[in-house]
């Protein structure tokens, strides 16, 4: 599949406005699956200064930074994604994480006591009743992929998925209670029940190419759950599916808020919100 994807934001501020530094995590992720061609930044007013980093969860960005005021800041991305076709459901789980699940603990999940320093951030839950009661109703063998597989066929079929203008991020109480949801709150629903029971799971942003889709594409999100021997496993709640080729990530957090595309702040007087509007356009070369 080879994609020619653009990616144009534009935040209005009204009035003249200094910016300050910003951070911009638009560029795709590496993935063995994926390759990325011709890639192109443009940001205007022009920065003074912009340099590629790497965030604390390995996520590439560029920092940019400004003078002067402007009306508007305008970023534009363009680039070339080649995918190659994969088989989702083709890795092996360590059997050790699979004998270890205990139906008789409060969390039947578990994994090594030396790998919990880095997994810590991603079993961060809210403590959330009713949604660990859903999915340990759901964990009825020790098979992971099973249990995982079922759990997104049943957000997908009970939970109606929304489109929403808002920039916040529902809680997963009121997403699980409404029964409907945008990408991320469904996303991040799933999440906290995965780490309810002891899953480490965190949030991915990206794109999503439908090919019945010839317009309307916007940034996606969905999950990603790890298993030992597997590594990080993609799901999508949202299509009740395992990510393939079709999906490319540009950030990944234990936060939501950490996967945004563009981050930063600016200053001046009487200051009112900045309005942001986007356009994602996805081509087949």
């Amino acid at each position: 599949m080879h994609l020619k994807i653009t990616h144009t934001s534009v935040y209005d501020y009204h009035k003249p406005v200094e910016i300050n530094p910003h951070q911009i995590f638009l560029k795709p992720l590496e993935r063995n699956y994926l390759e990325i061609k011709n890639y192109q930044l443009e940001v205007s007013p022009v920065p003074v200064g912009i340099n590629e980093r790497n965030s604390i969860e390995d996520n590439s960005y560029f920092q940019v930074w400004f003078t002067g005021e402007t009306e508007k800041l305008i970023t534009k991305t363009s680039f070339e994604a080649i995918s190659t076709p994969f088989n989702p459901f083709s890795f092996l789980v360590d059997h050790w994480f699979i004998d270890q699940v205990d139906f008789n603990k409060e969390v039947p999940f578990s994994y090594l006591k030396q790998d919990l320093p880095i997994l810590s951030a991603y079993l961060l839950d809210e403590g959330a009743i009713e949604l660990k009661k859903y999915c340990l109703d759901r964990l009825t063998q020790k098979e992971p992929i099973s249990f995982l597989t079922t759990l997104n066929a049943d957000i997908h079929a009970n939970w109606e998925h929304i489109i929403r203008e808002e920039e916040n991020l529902w809680s997963p109480s009121k997403t699980f209670d409404e029964k409907k949801g945008s990408c991320r709150d469904l996303s991040w629903m799933m999440i906290q029940m995965l780490r309810g029971v002891g899953l480490a799971a965190r949030f991915v942003s990206g794109y999503a190419f439908n090919p019945e889709m010839d317009e309307g594409h916007e940034l996606h999100a969905w999950v990603e759950v790890y298993l030992p021997g597997a590594g990080w496993l993609g799901i999508d709640p949202n299509l009740g599916l395992l990510t393939d080729e079709h999906y490319i990530p540009l950030a990944c957090s234990f936060l939501p808020g950490n996967t945004l595309p563009i981050h930063g702040t600016y200053g001046g007087k009487d200051l009112e919100m900045a309005k942001l509007s986007t356009e994602v356009i996805i081509e087949v070369i």
